[in-house]
């Protein structure tokens, strides 16, 4: 048990000049952790809600002092001069709260405390954070997660000249991070010139770092990453595969899909996708449709199932009661754990272990609006995640991310995971 002596809250900054929170724990002991969350842009409908303050004279209400003043009082105040493990403290935050989705503390205080406990507790038992993460789950780490880099950007994260949100590359033949990363910056390197040849458009980035040009279409949005691989003098599907995150729900209304340009069914969508896959080197398929559309996300599985992952985002949440539902109706093979939909480190180690016990695949991600801190980096490697997806491999947060896991794999040489492979974990 590691007993608290204060939290205190601030408000910081995150990449989109947006306030956010971070929290600073004290231990009795004299040991201090720290860490700062995200905020997305793309939220789905039953995320765990963050707390902002509402005063449009200050970052157009967007303003995060109620929410870090939590951390330094109710929480805080709650929590000094008692003794906890990640488990309880956590509990406490949610008794704390009192709401189904954080709304009264709000999630980004509670996760901000929940995470600094982590780091403080670490760093009194002397310990790496990701090996700390990996004492929760109950098993060392085994491997270094595949990264997942943000190549083209449409959707919420650019301005909505697609509907798609990303196109994401990953590696297939590369057998380290820093093989990876290498190889994907080359990509990127081909895309920067592809955008300014095509479009003659110079590199301007989207909010996760992806390229942005005036795409005319999602077909040419594939079509240039598949040129962009053939350009770094890769093979497509052999080297690199692609990731598409649809993020159908922010194109979905009355059962229909605004898709480039016309409207479509929930079956027209899945035909789409499944077309893709006979044209393209997707590997993963991310919220190929909307999160209400819960009829037909099996058919979505049973169609492109066994071929590439059928993550689910804004589907899941990260919610153990959605995971859950997901699993007995066949909707989704993966999960793409959000610690920030959810509220603390241990609601997001449950959703972790939802996924596991179901034979899925799981993808840790970091958000749109993101900070400096890298602590996702430690808790997917930590919980021997298949893939991290933080953004492109371009804009500091992102890197801050990549080069944590750079800093890992040199310090304990874990193995790349190989792709595709699906661990599975007993909870």
């Amino acid at each position: 048990m590691a007993i608290v002596k204060r939290f205190l809250g601030q408000e910081v900054l995150d990449s989109r000049g947006n306030p956010t929170v971070a929290a600073t724990c004290e231990l009795a002991s004299g040991a201090v952790g720290s860490a700062s969350v995200p905020s997305g842009v793309s939220r789905g409908s039953a995320e765990a809600l963050e707390l902002r303050d509402g005063d449009p004279k200050r970052y157009a209400g967007l303003g995060c002092r109620r929410a870090a003043s939590n951390v330094s009082g109710p929480i805080s105040e709650a929590a000094a001069g008692t003794g906890f493990d990640q488990s309880g403290l956590d509990q406490l935050l949610v008794q704390l709260d009192g709401s189904e989705d954080k709304s009264r503390l709000g999630s980004n205080a509670v996760l901000a405390a929940s995470l600094a406990f982590s780091r403080a507790v670490a760093c009194e038992a002397n310990l790496s954070l990701f090996s700390y993460f990996a004492g929760l789950l109950g098993q060392a780490p085994s491997h270094m997660p595949r990264p997942t880099i943000n190549l083209f950007s449409g959707g919420k994260h650019a301005g909505g000249q697609v509907p798609v949100q990303d196109i994401l590359v990953t590696t297939i033949s590369a057998s380290t991070v820093d093989e990876a990363l290498a190889m994907t910056s080359d990509v990127y390197r081909a895309a920067v010139e592809l955008v300014q040849r095509k479009y003659g458009e110079r590199a301007l980035v989207a909010d996760e770092g992806g390229l942005a040009p005036a795409f005319p279409n999602v077909t040419s949005m594939l079509d240039d990453a598949v040129e962009a691989i053939e350009r770094a003098q890769l093979r497509p599907g052999v080297d690199i595969a692609l990731y598409v995150d649809v993020a159908s729900s922010h194109f979905y209304e009355s059962g229909l899909y605004q898709w480039d340009g016309h409207l479509v069914d929930s079956n027209e969508m899945i035909e789409t996708e499944v077309n893709w896959l006979e044209r393209y080197p997707i590997v993963s398929i991310e919220d190929g449709l909307a999160e209400e559309d819960w009829e037909h996300w099996p058919e979505l599985r049973q169609g492109i199932g066994g071929r590439a992952l059928v993550l689910g985002d804004d589907l899941l949440a990260t919610n153990p009661g959605r995971i859950q539902r997901a699993i007995d109706l066949g909707a989704a093979d993966a999960l793409l754990l959000k610690a920030n939909q959810v509220g603390t480190v241990s609601e997001a180690l449950l959703a972790y272990t939802l996924a596991r016990g179901a034979g899925w695949m799981v993808t840790f991600s970091a958000r749109s609006g993101e900070t400096e801190d890298s602590w996702l980096a430690d808790l997917a490697v930590g919980w021997s995640g298949d893939q991290l997806k933080v953004g492109s491999i371009a804009r500091s947060e992102r890197l801050a991310k990549w080069n944590r896991l750079l800093a890992i794999e040199r310090d304990t040489g874990l193995p790349m995971i190989s792709w595709p492979v699906a661990k599975r974990v007993d909870s």
